[in-house]
């Protein structure tokens, strides 16, 4: 099969650790051809979209990584096309969604681009507030101090636009920074912003459950190191097995199906204290170290299902 990934230049993976190279890895050695390209290199012509690609192979050693002969392809004549463009979700990735949506009927695409579109990670949570933390958003700065007063004095506020573990901030009713966090995240009142119930349990780790098909694939506990509040792999938090509590199967058996009807097929779940608090749709990782503490290979389950998705898929035309 031909597979299109639209995404990050190659060099910019971390092979031990980016989601995307074990996609890759997986499919090449299961004999698929794997064409790379970025945002820019998608196109329309007379209501067709094609996409300049190079051939992207990978190796157990340097370069783990390189690009082969470029093609020009047209979009519907391919099997899949997999989104793992990295945030953040400006006008360009909109953009690339709104081409892709041309091939929406003729080609398999994991996600769906209408629901990157609809599923902003931050605010896609608020549809499932059953299972979420109490969560305020808005742009007034005074209602965000009400709201860290009506949580107990401490609170989390996430900017809408970023991702990692980017720009989120501790706030206390009592610590002199909190008007000045605020003015800066909202941008003096001009700029929503999330603001979430402090989750004590956060210091014990961050669960990310990897979703697939509206199941779960397995998961890991990321733990944040003493000084952060952030359990993000890329900013230092440490990684450890975990399973599942009964409290998360029912959280994954709520959300699951509903996330599958959309269109989002590959999700990773960020749970505190048993709480969602964030859905990553746009490239969510873990696979990789999801596989070595288990001692599996996910993402040829992941492959593994998208070729099936693919015959299916086809048969439905």
């Amino acid at each position: 099969m031909r597979f299109v990934y639209v995404m990050d230049p190659l060099e910019k993976m971390i092979p031990d650790k980016d989601t995307t190279f074990a996609f890759l890895r997986a499919a090449q050695r299961r004999g698929h051809e794997n064409l790379h390209c970025l945002l820019r290199d998608l196109s329309v012509d007379g209501g067709r979209a094609y996409a300049t690609t190079r051939v992207a192979t990978i190796a157990d050693q340097e370069p783990f990584a390189r690009y082969g002969r470029e093609q020009e392809v047209a979009l519907d004549e391919v099997d899949a096309i997999l989104i793992r463009k990295d945030p953040p979700f400006d006008a360009a990735y909109q953009y690339a969604t709104q081409l892709l949506d041309l091939v929406r009927s003729s080609t398999f695409i994991v996600n769906d681009p209408r629901a990157l579109r609809d599923a902003n990670e931050k605010l896609y949570a608020l549809h499932f507030p059953e299972v979420t933390p109490r969560t305020y958003v808005t742009a007034n700065r005074a209602r965000v101090r009400s709201f860290v007063d009506a949580v107990g004095g401490r609170a989390v506020i996430k900017p809408l636009d970023q991702a990692g573990g980017m720009g989120v901030l501790m706030l206390g009713s009592r610590d002199l920074n909190t008007p000045s966090i605020i003015d800066l995240l909202t941008a003096e009142g001009t700029r929503p912003v999330m603001v979430q119930e402090f989750l004590p349990a956060v210091t014990e780790g961050d669960k990310r459950i990897l979703l697939l098909d509206g199941k779960a694939l397995g998961a890991i506990l990321r733990v944040p190191r003493k000084d952060d509040l952030r359990a993000n792999i890329h900013v230092g938090g440490r990684v450890e097995a975990c399973t599942l509590t009964p409290a998360e199967q029912q959280v994954v058996a709520h959300i699951g199906p509903r996330l599958r009807a959309a269109g989002l097929y590959f999700v990773g779940l960020d749970v505190i204290g048993e709480k969602v608090t964030e859905i990553n749709v746009t490239s969510p990782t873990g696979i990789q170290e999801l596989g070595r503490l288990s001692g599996t290979s996910p993402e040829d389950d992941v492959i593994a299902w998208l070729e099936e998705q693919v015959r299916t898929f086809g048969k439905r035309r």
